[in-house]
């Protein structure tokens, strides 16, 4: 498990490989760092700045954003305040959805949106190739639903091909569609909800934890709702932790293969988010906790 040491940083031995390269398991994710509704810009773009810098500072090296957020804002921000990149960050962009004017969120799989949206991303984020791109799953706006995504995935190992993406991920999606995501092209990652309450996915992060795909779970605690539980906010009392700080490290404790990207526009929250890193979960918290789904 992770750890922070005595500057307050996270570990170096807290790592997974995704793709090439090793990143610590407690990562940022930027949607937040949009307007509300992950639309337009945020109130307040300094206090953004502050945070992605806060965050790479404190050890963070794996950061998650998508150029549909804002459209362009989250990854213009990026660019902004962490460019020149360090060498071991790595940014993990997501295609497969756009915003229409009214902000609703929409199907973006044809050759052309894909093609148009890695260019997107990679003069948004100042990058010359991507590291890893995830392809967003949209036959449902609201979660995983089947539909076949050979057409879109194959635009994508194009892209690959011609050297603008390093890596392949999936978001939002099955298991009968990551088995068909891997027959086409090697998959790094996979990006699905999930958190204390909502473990649909327990068999799919074992099966990947097996063949050492990372698991990224996003709205790791709720989402646009955070989780609201009883028992949460006992175990998280007794340990003299917020209660969401508890619901991260659970997810730390799960299996080795998951990554954290908690999204947060505050400083101060980022801190708690980091902490997760270093708190250790006995036998008896992790049942309590375990206990929460059913």
């Amino acid at each position: 498990m992770s750890s922070i040491n005595q500057s307050g940083t996270i570990d170096q031995s807290g790592t997974f490989k995704l793709g090439d390269r090793n990143v610590k398991r407690l990562g940022y994710g930027a949607m937040q760092l949009a307007g509300p509704g992950v639309f337009g810009p945020p109130k307040n773009t300094g206090a953004a700045l502050a945070v992605l810098r806060e965050a790479v500072a404190s050890g963070v090296n794996h950061i998650d954003t998508a150029d549909f957020y804002g459209p362009h804002v989250t990854n213009q921000i990026i660019r902004e305040a962490l460019a020149p990149y360090s060498a071991d960050l790595v940014i993990v962009t997501k295609l497969g959805a756009r915003r229409g004017a009214d902000g609703s969120w929409m199907p973006g799989f044809s050759r052309e949106a894909l093609t148009e949206a890695v260019h997107d991303n990679l003069r948004n984020l100042g990058l010359d190739v991507l590291d890893v791109v995830n392809l967003r799953s949209m036959f449902d706006v609201h979660g995983p639903a089947e539909g076949s995504i050979e057409a879109p995935l194959t635009v994508l190992a194009e892209l690959q091909q011609k050297g603008l993406i390093r890596h392949i991920g999936l978001s939002n999606v099955t298991p009968t569609q990551v088995a068909e995501g891997r027959r086409i092209c090697d998959i790094v990652c996979v990006q699905n909800h999930y958190n204390l309450a909502h473990r649909t996915d327990d068999t799919l992060i074992d099966d990947l934890a097996r063949d050492g795909v990372p698991y990224v779970p996003f709205f790791p605690i709720g989402g646009f709702t955070p989780l609201q539980s009883d028992t949460l906010n006992i175990v998280a009392a007794r340990l003299d932790r917020r209660p969401m700080t508890v619901a991260l490290a659970w997810l730390l404790h799960r299996s080795p293969n998951i990554l954290l990207i908690p999204g947060t526009s505050s400083v101060a929250h980022l801190r708690e988010n980091i902490a997760a890193a270093s708190l250790v979960l006995s036998e008896n918290d992790l049942k309590e906790l375990d206990a929460i789904a059913s």
